[in-house]
């Protein structure tokens, strides 16, 4: 019995890891929802990543687009937001209204979702579902997102983008600072590393480091924000100091000003 009990054991914790992550079951692959109603979302535990349990709030948005984030402009997400903040504890479905300005019917599969889940523990683990159709649209694609579109070829979506507990293991390509940072699209954006002050003040004058950008006052609810973590560039630069061995100078007369005054009199 105990060696019967031992490979079943096995089988079971192997089986936990697999069933592991998130799989939206609802909107199915190629399906299509009416613009302008309410989009159901449901998901289950399934896929590669943490399970559930482990997992503990979730934004949940609309995106358009192609499938690489990494690349300018061709992933739009944030059209629309289905809850900027919601717990796993209140179950695996949601539902919101989607608005038929968003975006357009065609071309077909051109929306999908993205879940980003924030860890227990910290981190972040975010899915994306598969690709499906919203029918009864009033809006449009600027020209850039109808030419990422062009190159999706079925429903699958982006893939899964888990950093929970790898953060620390994580290499970014050096390449990756050099992009300039309004460029980057993604949830996760990369700064250069920051400069060092020199040894020297050679300018009378100061110049900006970049151009100035517009600020717009919000008059209405915004999107949840597109960018939720920022890498900076790790540092090279190193300081070393040492102590000072050499003695303090002495000095003969009175270190302040009333001490002075005083010493003239005392002959």
């Amino acid at each position: 019995m105990p060696r019967i009990l031992a490979p079943l054991a096995i089988v079971i914790a192997l089986s936990s890891v697999v069933n592991a992550g998130i799989e939206f079951t609802k909107p199915e692959a190629g399906s299509k929802s009416k613009g302008g109603a309410s989009l159901s979302v449901e998901w289950k535990e399934g896929g590669t990543g943490p399970s559930i349990s482990d997992l503990s709030t979730y934004t949940l948005d609309v995106c358009t687009g192609g499938n690489d984030a990494a690349v300018r402009f061709t992933m739009k997400c944030g059209i629309a937001s289905i809850t900027p903040s919601a717990k796993f504890s209140s179950g695996n479905s949601i539902e919101g209204p989607i608005a038929a300005d968003i975006g357009a019917s065609t071309p077909e599969n051109a929306y999908f979702l993205r879940m980003v889940a924030t860890a227990t523990k910290g981190d972040t683990y975010t899915v994306y579902s598969k690709r499906f159709t919203m029918t009864d649209m009033t809006g449009t694609f600027n020209d850039t997102v109808l030419a990422s579109l062009e190159e999706v070829t079925d429903s699958s979506g982006p893939d899964t983008l888990d950093s929970i507990g790898k953060r620390a293991d994580t290499v970014v390509p050096t390449s990756m600072y050099d992009v300039e940072y309004t460029m980057q699209t993604g949830a996760t954006r990369y700064a250069p590393m920051q400069p060092i002050p020199g040894t020297k003040i050679t300018k009378s004058t100061a110049s900006p480091l970049f151009p100035t950008s517009s600020v717009s006052v919000a008059k209405s609810h915004l999107p949840i924000p597109s960018i939720l973590t920022t890498v900076t560039q790790s540092q090279t630069h190193s300081v070393s100091s040492m102590e000072n061995t050499i003695a303090a100078a002495s000095h003969s007369e009175p270190a302040d000003d009333m001490a002075r005054f005083l010493a003239r009199w005392k002959d």
